[in-house]
Parts: structure tokens; C-alpha cells; sequence
């Protein structure tokens, strides 16, 4: 292939012979022909390059003329500048256009009491028509060294900021720092959002010991791969300790200034992923998180939990069904004036695919209450919650979830039943999900 670059002088110079322009249009024509022909598009075999050529040289040029003029054309050829680089300017459209995508989740709900417990802010909470949420999500490279994304969550009611945080790509030693609002690496649910979740509402574990959002917060998180030769990582966060949608055993809604180190949370996690063997693999992680609470000066609340993901995919099944188990529990210990509050809270899922597009999931939750709870008076015995869902996926981009739960709170004495039938919808780039 005879690959040509001119210059506006070598150009004007060529216009001054016709028949080198002639020469370098058929050499051009020849170097397209070439990869045409050889995936077997264009004209048939018997049209060689060969005879391309011939039949567009011009007539009355002797080889030695010929063969003077390609000379002359790659001299010029190989003194011209180079072309410029695209990286950069790539690079640059893709920084000026961040992905973009909007994620809209709503359910129709209907429920056996008027208030059904619910500790999730984006649970189906009413009965009748609800706007889980209409999540943005914004995602690019800053440049070489940050990348940064955004989740803006607009409600029925109003607009929040869920994250929004910076991320390094090229730190040494396997570190990676991320600065900004966003989710704490506490567990499997915590840092995942609402489109990723495999039941239509949160768990009662997250709202009752995060919060509404989960746990939450303005900080900085530093996080290590371990060199070794399986997958370690350790992650370390510090972030405010305020908020009653995602501190509520810390500070909560008292915005209480910062006068030391002591006054932040401090969230920690260490996770390890294993592939037993082709079909199987196991991830195991334990967080723990902990900061000052507003029961009084000094007074402080800690939470340490382990989770257990276990997955099976045969990776020979063209219909890709899969199973898998996810377990996580946490205990949460308060200091309040004259004595320290222990409960603790967990649940267990399995969810599989039956089908290409068909998901089977059950869950079932406990909780224990604690007396004189200042955070949850009521809630002092025991409650079990146990749902069941039926999923469909049309496409990769949405989903039509059934799911029927009941709810055992042991200070009422009624259950509570419920029913939600769900869809999820999602436009534009959105990321893959972590396994």
C-alpha cells in the first residue's frame, strides 16, 4: 500500500504535471481497493489489485517515467510533516462529553396497614404510585489522573446530590484515592444504589442502622490492592458523622461542629475475592464503622459487620443461568448516658436465573430491638421480614419486578402483607455493576 502525505507547497507543485496526479489518484484508489478486496467485498477475485492499476495508468508513460514519478512522490512523501495525533483531540471530545444516563425506577405498591415500616428513602412506601426515584448519572476523566462521577437523584419531592466525588487513576503501590460525597464501602448493599438492588426495597438493616440514604457522607476514602496473587483490597474512609438520611447512630440531624479528629466517622473494609473454579467463586468481606453520637459528650456508636457472597454460573450454559447467595449481618453497640445499647441485624437472599430474562429471588430479614431506644422507641422485641419476587428483563435496559413481602414486627399484633410490581427503565451510558 502506498500511503502519501502532501504539503500546500508539494501539492501545487504536482498541479504543474497531470499525469502524476493521475499516477497518485490510481495509487490511492489501489491502497482502498487492497483491504476491500482482501475481506472479500468489491469486485470479484479475478480483479487483482494488479489490473486495478493498469487500467488506470495513463497512456504514453514509459516504465522508466513511471517509475521516476512514484520515486519523486514518496521523496516528497517522506519530507512532508507528519500528521497530527488524534489521542489528544479524542481525548478531548470525551472529556467535553461525560457519559450521561437517566435511570427511572417506580412501583405500584399496595400494603395491608397505611404505614408499612419501611426504612428505605426510596422504598415504595404508600399505597397506590410511587416515584422510587429518577436517578442522572455523569460520568468521565478529568484528564490523566481523576475521573469523576455523579449521581443526582431527583424525587417526587425535591432534588438531592446522592454522590459526587473525584476518583485517582494513577497512584502508586495499587492505591486509589477518592475525595467528595459518596456511598461508605460498609457491606455488599451500602455503596450499591436502588437499580442494582435484586428486591424492590432496602433492607432493614441499612435504614435502621445508616439511615434512610445508607451510610453516607462528605470525606475522603483511600483504598489499597493488596500486591499478593489473589484479589485483597482494603478501603478506608473518613467522612462527616451528620445527617439523619445516612448517620442516624452517629450525629444524625445534629450538625454539630468539628472541633477534633474524634468528631468524624471512620468506616474501614477488607474484601477478598476467590474463584473456586470456573462456575464457582466466593467474595467475603467484614466493614466496621465508627464516630461520635449525640447522647451526650463523648458518647460514641460502633458497627462491625461480615457479608458472604457466593455465585454459581456454569460458563457453558448459553441461556446463562446462574445462582447466587448473599448473606450479611452487623452489630451495632451505642454509648448513652448510664448504659450501652447492643442490637444487631441481618438478611439473607438467594436469587437465580431460571431463564435468559427470567429472575427468582427470596429474602429473608431479622432485626432486634432494644428498650428505651432513643432512636427507635417502639422497635424494643424482635422483627422478621421475608419477601419474594419475580423478575422480567425485556432488555439489558429495563425490568418488570413482582414482589410480595411480610413483615413480623413483634410489638404489633398484626402482620403486615405487601405487594409491589415494579419497573425500572434506563437510557444513555451507564457503567456495569461491580460483581
Amino acid at each position: 500500500m502506498l500511503a502519501l502525505v502532501f504539503t500546500t507547497a508539494q501539492i501545487g507543485h504536482l498541479l504543474h504535471y497531470p499525469l502524476a496526479v493521475a499516477l497518485t489518484c490510481a495509487s490511492l484508489g489501489l491502497a482502498v481497493a487492497r483491504p476491500a478486496l482482501a475481506q472479500g467485498a468489491g469486485p470479484a477475485a479475478d480483479a487483482t489489485p494488479t489490473s486495478a492499476a493498469a487500467d488506470a495508468t495513463p497512456a504514453g508513460l514509459s516504465e522508466a517515467e513511471l517509475k521516476a514519478l512514484a520515486e519523486g512522490a514518496a521523496a516528497d512523501a517522506s519530507s512532508a510533516p507528519a500528521a497530527p495525533a488524534t489521542p489528544q483531540a479524542t481525548s478531548s471530545a470525551a472529556l467535553s462529553n461525560p457519559a450521561l444516563s437517566l435511570i427511572l425506577d417506580t412501583a405500584l405498591a399496595g400494603y395491608s396497614e397505611g404505614k408499612p415500616l419501611l426504612t428505605g428513602g426510596h422504598d415504595p412506601k404508600r399505597n397506590g404510585f410511587n416515584l422510587q426515584q429518577l436517578e442522572l448519572h455523569a460520568e468521565s476523566s478529568v484528564d490523566p489522573y481523576l475521573t469523576l462521577q455523579a449521581n443526582i437523584v431527583f424525587a417526587q419531592f425535591g432534588v438531592e446530590v446522592e454522590e459526587m466525588y473525584a476518583e485517582s487513576l494513577a497512584l502508586p503501590g495499587g492505591l486509589q484515592l477518592k475525595a467528595g460525597q459518596f456511598l461508605n464501602a460498609f457491606g455488599r448493599i451500602n455503596p450499591t444504589h436502588l437499580h442494582s438492588w435484586s428486591f424492590a426495597d432496602q433492607p432493614l438493616m441499612i435504614g435502621k442502622f445508616f439511615g434512610s440514604e445508607g451510610s453516607r457522607g462528605l470525606g475522603a476514602q483511600l483504598g489499597w490492592l493488596l500486591p499478593l496473587p489473589w484479589y485483597v483490597e482494603i478501603k478506608a474512609a473518613a467522612t462527616d458523622a451528620v445527617g439523619a438520611c445516612c448517620a442516624r447512630s452517629l450525629l444524625g440531624g445534629n450538625d454539630l461542629p468539628v472541633r477534633s479528629p474524634a468528631d468524624v466517622a471512620y468506616t474501614g473494609n477488607l474484601k477478598t475475592f476467590l474463584p473456586l473454579d470456573e462456575d464457582w467463586s466466593l467474595t467475603l468481606s467484614t466493614s466496621g464503622q465508627a464516630g461520635p453520637n449525640a447522647s451526650g459528650n463523648g458518647n460514641r456508636s460502633e458497627i462491625l459487620g461480615g457479608d458472604l457472597y457466593l455465585r454459581y454460573r456454569p460458563v457453558a450454559d448459553p441461556e446463562r443461568r446462574h445462582l447466587s447467595l448473599q448473606v450479611e449481618h452487623a452489630v451495632r453497640a451505642r454509648q448513652v448516658p448510664g448504659r450501652s445499647l447492643v442490637d444487631h441485624a441481618g438478611y439473607a437472599q438467594l436469587v437465580g436465573a431460571l431463564a435468559l430474562r427470567w429472575e427468582l429471588g427470596v429474602r429473608t430479614e431479622w432485626t432486634t430491638g432494644v428498650a428505651g431506644d432513643p432512636l427507635d422507641p417502639d422497635w424494643t422485641t424482635n422483627r422478621q421480614r421475608h419477601a419474594a419476587q419475580l423478575t422480567f428483563y425485556p432488555s439489558h435496559f429495563s425490568r418488570v419486578r413482582v414482589q410480595a413481602t411480610l413483615d413480623r414486627p413483634t410489638w404489633r399484633s398484626e402482620p403486615i402483607w405487601g405487594a409491589v410490581v415494579a419497573l425500572e427503565a434506563l437510557i444513555g451510558a451507564h457503567g456495569s455493576h461491580g460483581f
